[in-house]
């Protein structure tokens, strides 16, 4: 179901000017308006659906369960929480029990820049958007050559999320290979807010690495007090497919309540390796997993934030390989964010993403496909930016490519306002008899709004692509990254 929002604009009168003055007008970036509210909403599954979606989810919790690996945790769903432990080792726990704590969790997930500046707002119609996460290989950007990512790659992507200005957030894209495991999360940590002002998207491996960030964080925020109150962080984590809550993941999600540390609890999971192959099954099943997940978390600290959405990973299953440029990909997440909506828990979706190993036409036009699908997602969330070879490979000039199309979908998504003012009868009216539109005060109130104007698309003729040396896209955006990072 595709629904269209309406919103007023101010009507304006005609504008006395030349058709010169017009046409000396620059519009530059910084002049053309910010993101617009999200209007349009594409619905995968209806209330009677997403209705069984959660009797599903809730039934898997009560009746089949989950591992619960934390003995601690596991105690004290049993002993306090009424949960039950079957000779077969899975935690079941009752519907009215995974209800209450959805009720304490927080509507909303906000997220802080350096600055104290709002950049994340999971209430808000206007998207926010975050690069991908922890690829084995970076595709560079000078070379071609597909590589271990370094710390220096990641110094380089936190500088880019910093310029690209339809980034909400910063995120890694790799992991350091040059770094030690012990201190790779933490490293990553710090090089990116050393370099990007931004909130980001962070990843611990356990409690003692999530300390550490944590007391990073904390430094950076002035205190851990100021950290919950304006957090400049989001920690990924999740529970393992088929329902297994590790100890680990347990001692995480605790800690990160205690701290009011926000969280996105989401599984991996492979549709017909480790869920049901079909969508609302494997859609049940992960949000199952999650919301296990969350009732653990909002029994430790209800009200703390905590969010969730779809880590249903396609697989091709000719060669078991991930299939993230899949439209099987967006329809999991699309019903997953219809799905968290409908619970009341906030959620983001996955785009910007690729399962071509190249720069190239597969990457561009799987990229466009499920960034112009997730504009039109159930949240205003859309993370994985960047991402080539099924999630495994990160590149610079695929967060480019992606930044502008934010803008295009952006824009699509805004739909189309009908009223008064944009029908503008009077418009048509006044200029329609010696066909002044350019210059009236209608026009020229709105040429910078109404339309979207690309940085890195081509739009000038011919002639003139040819004069400037005939550039292609992908050697726009390396001139782009250049700019930034080389000078």
């Amino acid at each position: 179901m595709v629904e269209l929002a309406q919103k007023p604009r101010r009507s304006g009168g005609r504008r006395k000017s030349s058709r010169s003055d017009k046409v000396n007008r620059k519009a530059h970036i910084a002049d053309i308006s910010p993101l617009k509210d999200q209007a349009l909403q594409l619905r995968v599954a209806d209330t009677g659906q997403l209705v069984q979606i959660h009797e599903a989810v809730l039934k898997i919790l009560s009746q089949i369960g989950v591992i619960v690996e934390h003995e601690g945790a596991r105690t004290k769903l049993i002993n306090d929480h009424g949960c039950m432990l079957g000779d077969d080792g899975y935690l079941r726990m009752p519907p009215e029990l995974v209800e209450r704590a959805l009720e304490t969790v927080p509507r909303e997930i906000k997220l802080y820049d350096l600055n104290g500046k709002l950049r994340v707002d999971t209430s808000s119609q206007i998207t926010s958007y975050c690069p991908g996460h922890n690829c084995v290989r970076i595709l560079d950007r000078t070379t071609g050559e597909l590589r271990p990512c370094t710390l220096e790659d990641i110094r380089e992507t936190a500088k880019v999320c910093e310029v690209l200005p339809n980034l909400s957030m910063s995120c890694s894209l790799g992991y350091p290979s040059d770094i030690s495991a012990e201190d790779e999360a933490v490293e990553t940590v710090k090089v990116l807010f050393a370099h990007c002002s931004k909130p980001a998207a962070v990843l611990a491996h356990d409690e003692h690495i999530q300390n550490r960030i944590l007391a990073h964080l904390a430094e950076l925020a002035g205190g851990y007090n100021n950290l919950a109150d304006k957090p400049i962080a989001l920690e990924l984590m999740g529970p393992i497919s088929p329902l297994r809550l590790p100890e680990d993941f347990c001692e995480r999600v605790i800690n990160a309540a205690h701290h009011h540390m926000p969280i996105v609890c989401y599984p991996a999971t492979f549709p017909g390796m480790s869920s049901p192959i079909s969508v609302a099954g494997a859609i049940a099943q992960s949000s199952a997993e999650a919301i296990a997940g969350i009732v653990i978390h909002q029994l430790t600290e209800p009200g703390a934030p905590i969010m969730s959405g779809s880590a249903v990973l396609p697989m091709d299953m000719r060669q078991a390989d991930l299939a993230y440029g899949s439209p099987e990909y967006m329809l999991n997440g699309l019903g997953a964010a219809d799905y968290f909506k409908s619970i009341g828990v906030p959620s983001w979706i996955g785009a910007g993403c690729s399962d071509s190993h190249a720069f190239d036409a597969q990457a561009a036009a799987e990229a466009g496909a499920n960034m112009a699908i997730a504009a039109l997602a159930g949240t205003p969330f859309v993370h994985n930016l960047g991402f080539l070879s099924g999630g495994r490979t990160g590149s610079l000039e695929m967060l480019a490519l992606c930044d502008e199309l934010v803008g295009w979908t952006n824009q699509m998504a805004a739909g189309c306002p009908v009223n008064a003012d944009t029908i503008a009868y009077d418009v048509v009216q006044r200029a329609a008899p010696d066909n002044s539109y350019l210059t009236d005060q209608h026009t020229q109130d709105r040429f910078l709004s109404e339309n979207w104007y690309p940085t890195l698309f081509e739009r000038s003729d011919a002639d003139a692509w040819l004069e400037n040396g005939s550039r292609d896209l992908r050697t726009r955006i390396r001139t782009k990254l250049s700019d930034v990072l080389d000078n």
